[in-house]
């Protein structure tokens, strides 16, 4: 018995002693955290002192800048444009300023290749102007989350055409918003019955669209010609661009090397190097080649995307009346180097009959002329 009570001694002694080293170290925890809690407090309160001291500095520089600004502007006359006014409003009213968007990856996220392109479907412009929420008036478009690399204008020539219109406006917006433009598109209408000149239109979208914004980058297109992948960017390069490199009317292949015709695209320097397209080609043909030649001397080469890229389908349709080939095409294209300087935009004459900026575009309806 005496032995099963040393026993039990010695256990409860050292189970005493366990318990009372358990709470030693939960006070020194506990005082451990109390004396941090107080250093944050402290450094807290240091913080905003010093915070309300900054502030109260700033406050008083910016008063007495202000001050100083005001004897200067008195002494020198106003020293900021009215831009940089309005920049500063925000500022001195108390608001927050916007924050500054990036330019837009020189590869858009948002694309997404090949595309089915049908048109088998009705279409009408209330369902694309539905589909299309992020469109301003005039078919115009900026990216909200970034700032687009380029300017585009998108010219269509343009006459009695209305259906093929809405299936170029079907695809074309959201492919054009998947690629991050800055784009507005431009129906210009060749006013009467007179024959038709597709190049004169193209240079009065030129002109016509640059009173409206100051683009950079202006995209040639027939309003019957659908890209099929979106990876063929509406935009400028280095050098002019041939777009529609591959359409199906001639087999997904390039009908000759010198062709330009569909869809091309030029930077607003290389325009004006060629002195723009030639005014005098009435009826069909010719002035894609004139165009080429024109770029060809002055030096320029064209560009163009893979032919699986550049694919297009076009809108089966009948040639349009007083449109018929043009009987001197072939002439006037032999003579593009001695005709070029005299005749394009630095000789283009027309007249603006109509102004009309809808949903999904702007259409301008133009005289331009007779033979």
């Amino acid at each position: 018995m005496a032995g099963e009570s040393s026993v039990n001694f010695n256990l409860l002694h050292r189970t005493c002693k366990l318990v009372v080293l358990l709470c030693f170290l939960h006070m020194s925890v506990t005082v451990i955290f109390y004396v941090r809690s107080l250093d944050i407090r402290f450094s807290f309160a240091l913080y905003q002192q010093s915070q309300s001291q900054a502030g109260f500095t700033t406050k008083a520089n910016s008063k007495e800048n202000a001050t100083t600004n005001s004897k200067n502007q008195e002494q020198e006359g106003p020293a900021t444009s009215p831009q940089q006014n309005l920049s500063l409003k925000p500022a001195e009213s108390g608001g927050t300023p916007q924050k500054k968007l990036e330019k837009c990856p020189e590869t858009s996220p948002l694309l997404v290749g090949p595309l089915r392109v049908e048109f088998n479907i009705p279409v009408s412009l209330e369902e694309v102007q539905k589909s299309n929420p992020n469109l301003q008036p005039g078919g115009r478009f900026q990216p909200k989350d970034c700032v687009a690399l380029q300017k585009v204008a998108i010219i269509i020539p343009f006459r009695n055409r209305a259906e093929h219109l809405k299936y170029w406006l079907y695809y074309l917006h959201p492919i054009l918003q998947r690629q991050q433009l800055d784009y507005g598109v431009y129906i210009i209408n060749q006013n009467g019955d007179d024959i038709f000149n597709r190049a004169k239109l193209l240079n009065v979208g030129y002109m016509e669209a640059l009173k409206d914004y100051d683009y950079e980058c202006f995209v040639f297109s027939d309003v019957d010609l659908i890209p099929m992948d979106d990876r063929n960017i509406y935009k400028c390069f280095s050098q002019p661009r041939h777009l529609s490199v591959a359409m199906d009317k001639f087999g997904f292949k390039l009908p000759y090397y010198q062709y330009f015709g569909g869809v091309s695209s030029m930077s607003k320097e290389q325009y004006l190097k060629i002195n723009g397209f030639p005014n005098n080609y009435w009826g069909w043909g010719g002035e894609d080649d004139d165009i080429f030649n024109r770029l060809s001397s002055k030096g320029m080469s064209i560009s163009r995307p893979s032919g699986e890229v550049g694919k297009c389908r076009m809108i089966r349709h009948e040639r349009d009346k007083k449109n018929d080939p043009n009987p001197q095409r072939f002439d006037r294209i032999a003579h593009t180097r001695e005709t070029m300087h005299t005749d394009g935009i630095n000789s283009l004459s027309y007249k603006v009959v109509n102004k009309e900026v809808e949903p999904l575009y702007t259409k301008i309806t133009v005289d331009v002329g007779k033979p």
